[in-house]
């Protein structure tokens, strides 16, 4: 289901009075990846601002924030929460699906609340709550914006994230929206939202193909390996890049109208504020907080652009 914010707002009010009253504390673990890329930083500042907020709003609730650079560093932070914090609730933004599922099932079967965020996992039904972007609307915004711009058709190479639930949603709805366009996927790999790894991708793209007329770089960090690989190459065929996530450098541009940087297609980090806020509402109330809450995408255009910058954003 789908929250307003006027509900959320009265749920909340709602938890803070029963939190004053709690007798135990219960415990919220938060797992997430750590700052790996510009994305991944922005999250993980509204994650620790959230914590610090809502242990002050809910004395009856603990916060334990655990960040990891790789899927098993986070299988090994919520098999600890679970070990030696006894956590009431999960929040998890999984690195990987397939490797987290497991793990998650474990504290779903324990029963503890878990609140699932962004990345779902591999195995339908195991989360209380689902909080994300509209991963499907994502790509059929992108792909839209790609037909629109190229009305002849023409070629282009897709870059993909890493391997997720939410990359296969926005890459389905993407090739959906561009079908029967004209436009020509050359090809497609995972620059994983790494901007050094999406550089080496685009190198290689361009070395295998002598014309590329656009880019789906699907992601703000690997928009800016894209660009650096194509100024280095010093090709002047490629019209656009198209990123996304609304990083504040790339909204500038898009902006200021630089022509290779359009447009761009919005994913808010903060999310993860959304979740863990929600989750502590789902603890301290009796306010129903379980399903989906889908945050949507929106184009950014020139026009629109100033409406999505946030220059003090840490992304």
């Amino acid at each position: 289901m789908k929250y307003t914010q006027s509900i959320i707002a009265g749920a909340i009010a709602t938890a803070v009075s029963t939190a004053a009253f709690a007798d135990d504390v219960q415990v919220v673990g938060v797992s997430i990846p750590a700052a790996t890329h510009g994305w991944a930083g922005g999250m993980n500042f509204h994650a620790k601002e959230t914590v610090e907020r809502l242990e002050e709003v809910y004395p009856g609730l603990d916060f334990v924030l655990a960040t990891a650079s790789d899927p098993g560093k986070q299988v090994n932070d919520i098999e600890d929460l679970v070990a030696t914090r006894n956590i009431d609730a999960l929040v998890v933004l999984p690195f990987e699906s397939d490797p987290l599922t497991p793990p998650i099932q474990a504290v779903a079967d324990s029963g503890a609340w878990v609140t699932v965020v962004d990345r779902g996992l591999s195995v339908e039904g195991v989360e209380d709550l689902y909080v994300a972007g509209d991963n499907t609307g994502f790509g059929t915004v992108s792909g839209n914006y790609m037909v629109s711009r190229m009305p002849d058709g023409g070629d282009i190479v897709v870059f993909r994230g890493i391997p997720t639930t939410i990359d296969n949603e926005r890459v389905d709805a993407f090739t959906t929206a561009i079908k029967g366009s004209g436009i020509n996927v050359l090809d497609m790999e995972h620059g994983n939202w790494n901007r050094d790894d999406s550089f080496a991708v685009m190198q290689d793209f361009l070395s295998k193909y002598t014309n590329i007329d656009a880019v789906w770089a699907s992601d703000d960090d690997m928009a800016i390996g894209v660009l650096a690989a194509i100024e280095a190459a010093g090709r002047d065929d490629i019209q656009f890049v198209l990123g996304g996530a609304g990083m504040k450098e790339m909204i500038k541009r898009t902006a200021d109208g630089d022509a290779m940087i359009p447009a761009n297609v919005t994913y808010p980090p903060s999310m993860i504020a959304t979740a863990i806020e929600l989750t502590a509402v789902g603890l301290t109330s009796n306010a129903p907080v379980s399903g989906s809450f889908v945050i949507g995408s929106v184009l950014v255009t020139q026009e629109n652009a100033l409406d999505f910058y946030y220059p003090d954003s840490p992304f």
